[in-house]
């Protein structure tokens, strides 16, 4: 590679929750600015930034075993840079540099803007430059952006979360919950969509909780609301919601504003009050199934998922069965398990009452059994609808072999249909009818019944044109759910 700033290539590695996404593609905005061109496949880059989780247990083994095996393109390329940034490297600050002394620049959640100076400083000073702000000093949304995706974004409505649960660390490292501005909100999803882009996903780590930082408990039902107002815009997803903080007048402005999709991602992390309790959830299982059975009368068509924590310390066979019994209650269309394991720096870590492994396994195979069950009764529900398809990219991966597309129904189920024989780019829509079922995906295999050109489509046409862009890889973190189509993304990190 070439040592000229306009000819230094970059390469960000993503790791954990929806909120690194995001960070990450301001992360490349601010190096495309600073005159950094995005690395191609062949040949070791110029820079390589880590945007790191501390969620998992093993998240520093994953960061250090993947800084090791570039230590050697250092020792190749004496003009190669890497960076370590986001929630570990909030926690870990030094040690990283001690243990790696080949980083050139950590820096933490708070400061991710000042990226290209702390590079251009260890060039000049020929040594690490560790900086790691205590609170955010710019929202993130101010930032230059690459994103990923033509026809789909993620907009950012606060930062942090106010919440204690004693699983989670990401109040410790990303502070006390701030929310932006509606109106700086709106602006942003209004300049999308004159880009192109048709759907748009509100985010926070705790969602529901905006206008706790601005005095207004209805402030997010009005951002729906309002959003629903902005002409060119076809779809609006949230993600994700905590139960202490939803309410009536959420389901309201989901029900009653159109491209609001009747789609709800929201954890309930256990059916135990006494394991909730513990995990210092501030809801119990009565108020989270109330929850449902309202978006439910009020949205019958609504897909409803969630995340569940199996094997939390202290949990007995019988705090595991009123699990079993919320699932059987709420009918997730789908739910993202995880056996527990100890998460450094949390309370939850020191609890005692671990479960053992092999008991852990037998609760999760069991759950994983009955979600399964649910997932597909639900889903043959949907065979003989008509659904309206947005075309995504890289969302099928026998697309090429089956000679199908995929997308995602209003109801962000996915979706693989039969390819039309008039040309159709991701971002158009296609109207399709339902034919099959299974667990995780519908099919639809007969022919499509009608496509739409859309403006987004001729927005990821023209950036075809531009030099090709390859998503970063989320390497460590959660599943997926509820993402704008092609990024690679997880739910919150303990919502």
């Amino acid at each position: 590679m070439g040592t000229s700033q306009d000819s230094k290539s970059y390469k960000v590695v993503t790791y954990g929750c929806q909120m690194n996404v995001h960070d990450s593609e301001r992360l490349s905005g601010l190096l495309e600015d600073a005159g950094y061109v995005k690395a191609d496949q062949e040949g070791d880059p110029d820079l390589v930034v880590f945007n790191t989780c501390a969620v998992r247990e093993n998240a520093d083994n994953k960061l250090y075993g993947n800084l090791g095996q570039l230590a050697p393109a250092k020792t190749r390329n004496k003009e190669m840079q890497i960076a370590v940034g986001g929630c570990l490297a909030q926690k870990d600050r030094d040690t990283i540099v001690k243990r790696a002394p080949w980083v050139d620049v950590v820096f933490g959640t708070h400061n991710i803007g000042h990226l290209p100076a702390l590079l251009e400083r260890a060039r000049i000073e020929q040594q690490a430059q560790v900086e790691i702000l205590e609170s955010l000093e710019t929202f993130p949304s101010t930032l230059p952006t690459r994103r990923e995706s033509a026809y789909a974004a993620w907009v950012a409505i606060s930062v942090g979360c106010n919440n204690t649960c004693t699983f989670c660390i990401v109040p410790a490292l990303r502070g006390k919950e701030e929310d932006r501005r509606p109106g700086d909100v709106l602006a942003e999803i209004e300049a999308l969509v004159g880009e192109g882009v048709i759907e748009v996903t509100l985010l926070g780590q705790n969602v529901n909780a905006y206008g706790s930082d601005l005095g207004d408990r209805e402030a997010f039902s009005k951002l729906l609301r309002a959003a629903g107002q902005i002409e060119g815009l076809e779809r609006i997803r949230f993600t994700s919601p905590h139960p202490r903080d939803f309410t009536d007048d959420v389901i309201a402005a989901m029900a009653e504003t159109p491209n609001v999709m009747h789609q709800l991602h929201m954890p309930m992390q256990s059916g135990s009050d006494t394991v909730l309790r513990a995990m210092k959830r501030s809801y119990r299982q009565e108020r989270f199934l109330g929850i449902i059975r309202k978006v439910r009368e009020a949205m019958p068509d609504a897909a409803i998922s969630t995340d569940i924590i199996v094997g939390f310390p202290g949990e007995t066979e019988e705090d595991f069965e009123q699990t079993m019994h919320a699932v059987r209650e709420a009918r997730f269309t789908n739910a993202f398990t995880f056996q527990y394991s100890k998460r450094p720096g949390t309370p939850a870590a020191e609890m005692d009452g671990q479960i053992p492994k092999a008991v852990v396994q037998e609760r999760y195979n069991r759950l994983i059994a009955l979600q399964e069950e649910i997932s597909w009764e639900e889903n043959k529900k949907q065979v003989g609808r008509t659904l309206e398809v947005l075309v995504a990219e890289g969302e099928g991966k026998k697309d090429d072999r089956t000679d199908r597309l995929s997308g995602r129904a209003p109801d962000n189920r996915l979706v693989h249909f039969t390819r039309p024989t008039e040309p159709v780019r991701p971002g158009d829509t296609v109207t399709v009818e339902i034919t099959y079922a299974a667990p995780h995906h519908l099919l639809a295999e007969g022919p499509t019944l009608s496509v739409r050109r859309t403006r987004a489509g001729d927005a990821w046409e023209k950036r075809q044109g531009l030099p090709a862009a390859k998503p970063a890889g989320v390497m460590l973190g959660l599943p997926t759910i509820g993402v704008p189509a092609a990024l690679p993304v997880v739910t919150g990190c303990g919502d």
